[in-house]
């Protein structure tokens, strides 16, 4: 018989199968009646544990060392070496004089004066005066000494009438050294007409603090027809 029709014979299963449920029924049986309790606290029992200590092989015994040798005796020192005392003869000390002390009077201090206090400060200079101010008169005409201006005759013609302001610059001596046409009378004619005539006029000369001085004078003349 080979092994596989030993495998196909159903009397050998059922015998494996009344083991196993054996085994299951003897295992409950066992843990009703506190089998495996036992068991439990069997195996939770303390265990002892001793450590055994190693035993170390003992050394032989050495001999012991040999003694130190003694130190090495040394010479008793010398005794201190003490001089004699020195002997001196007796001198006799001379009988002493009579004393003569000195007393000298020291000098006394200087006298330290007191410093004398500072002199007062110099009064401030005057203020300078006040310069006065300058009397200033301007030249003044003299009406004597002038002519009267010719009228031109082509502006009479024409009947040219007007003003002009004329400006003369006199000297320290009253003479006129320039003359100008300050404000026209409005023609040409008239105002040099009346500029060469009322050149040749005499002037008093202007002054400052009476002094004479140059200065300008200003002159009006009007031109009117009769």
């Amino acid at each position: 018989m080979d092994y596989a029709s030993q495998q196909r014979n159903p009397a050998k299963h059922v015998l494996g199968i009344v083991v196993v449920i054996a085994m299951h029924v003897l295992l409950v049986w066992a843990l009703q009646n506190g089998l495996a309790h036992k068991v439990m606290s069997l195996v939770k029992k303390p265990i002892d544990a001793k450590l055994i200590e190693e035993v170390k092989p003992k050394e032989p015994d050495l001999p012991p060392p040999p003694p130190p040798p003694p130190p090495p005796k040394k010479p008793p020192p010398p005794p201190d070496f003490v001089p004699p005392p020195e002997i001196t003869p007796a001198v006799a000390a001379p009988a002493p004089g009579p004393a003569i002390t000195a007393v000298t009077q020291a000098p006394p201090p200087p006298k330290v004066e007191a410093p004398l206090p500072p002199p007062p400060p110099a009064p401030p200079p005057p203020p300078p005066p006040a310069p006065k101010p300058m009397l200033r008169v301007a030249p003044v005409v003299s009406a004597s000494s002038c002519e009267k201006p010719e009228y031109p005759a082509s502006s009479r013609r024409q009947e040219e009438e007007g003003t002009v302001v004329l400006r003369f610059l006199v000297a320290e001596d009253g003479r006129v050294i320039d003359s100008k046409v300050e404000k026209t009378s409005g023609f040409a004619r008239l105002d040099e007409a009346a500029r060469a005539a009322l050149s040749k006029c005499k002037f008093k000369p202007g002054t400052v603090d009476g002094a004479p001085e140059q200065a300008w004078a200003a002159m009006k003349y009007t031109w009117r027809l009769e």
